[in-house]
């Protein structure tokens, strides 16, 4: 297995990744001392309701820049591993790339492969790190650089950044603000390769949990359940894939923003059934739990754009009323 080592000479990286977390990191690399041989990334997707193939970030960033683009959609053949080797590159960067490197891939590099992950691993491997930690109602995430290994997110990490999660942040803004530490870590763990070398730490198999991928199922809220859990959903599942809920005409209703209500201005009405709709005001719509009360301040009505609350009681868009439940 190869062993990460000290280099005095800027790398020369093929740099794999597909969204808009990955492409922040690409970018950084270009702006950097080291040179981006190649980019590997995810096939072109059919975006939209005329299906058109669109070019995920990383590609569209590689090609302003004038960097080939490779798009397999496996790593497994024995041709896309020569086309690597054929590069002969010091080191092979992943980020967000979604799909798995063979331990044939992993040993071309001189110096390894390494990863960027949205967690402080080993909590949240897989997947959706990001959002699964707001879920799960932690305080506390971050990104590692970790040498890669055949397993899911288990290699040694390299360097962390750790970064507070505010009852504020959705998924959104943590992805934002985790896609900025990201870059100046990842630059940060390159510097200490050239220079003075990284000792890799083991991961603590004690603290495993695993983030699964975000499916559009999970995303139908659950009023039985407790408004603090209904919150960290709804904030964790902004912008994708959006928790909704049904209307009473069946129609589907996207809530984007909510809050938990404190228990000293509950409404009275609170022994409603789940999805109750308790009150409606600019403030928001305060509906009924399991267990508490939530106040959703943003929502998506169907065939329209999201919307503040206060904008829908202006223009009087609201279709439900106090006392009629969302299901």
């Amino acid at each position: 297995m190869n062993q990460l080592a000290t280099t005095s000479r800027p790398l020369r990286i093929i740099f794999a990744g597909t969204p808009d977390f990955a492409a922040a990191h690409l970018q950084a690399l270009i702006d950097s001392q080291h040179t981006v041989l190649a980019v590997y990334t995810q096939p072109d997707r059919p975006v939209g309701r005329g299906r058109k193939q669109v070019a995920g970030p990383v590609k569209q960033l590689a090609e302003q820049h004038g960097i080939p683009v490779f798009q397999p959609l496996t790593l497994k053949e024995a041709s896309d591993q020569s086309e690597i080797a054929a590069l002969s590159p010091d080191l092979m960067i992943v980020v967000a790339y979604g799909l798995i490197l063979p331990q044939a891939v992993l040993d071309i590099p001189q110096l390894g492969c390494i990863n960027v992950h949205a967690s402080l691993l080993p909590r949240w491997r897989g997947a959706a790190p990001i959002q699964r930690a707001i879920e799960a109602g932690d305080t506390e995430t971050g990104v590692c650089i970790m040498r890669m290994e055949a397993g899911l997110d288990t290699g040694p990490i390299l360097l962390e950044q750790r970064c507070p999660i505010l009852s504020t942040d959705t998924g959104s803004s943590l992805h934002d603000k985790l896609a900025i530490l990201g870059p100046t870590a990842l630059l940060n763990a390159l510097t200490l390769l050239a220079s003075e070398g990284i000792q890799p730490r083991p991961q603590d198999n004690q603290g495993v949990t695993y983030a699964h991928k975000l499916s559009k199922e999970e995303a139908r809220l659950n009023f039985s359940l407790s408004a603090e859990a209904l919150t960290r959903q709804i904030m964790a599942f902004n912008s994708f894939p959006v928790s909704w809920c049904s209307l009473p005409n069946e129609e589907r209703l996207r809530i984007w923003l909510a809050q938990v209500v404190p228990t000293a201005i509950t409404h009275p009405s609170t022994a409603a059934a789940p999805g109750t709709v308790l009150s409606c005001t600019m403030d928001g719509l305060h509906i009924a739990c399991g267990e508490g009360s939530l106040l959703v301040t943003d929502i998506q009505l169907p065939n329209r754009n999201k919307m503040t609350m206060r904008d829908i009681m202006n223009g009087h868009l609201l279709p439900i009323q106090v006392g009629e439940k969302l299901t």
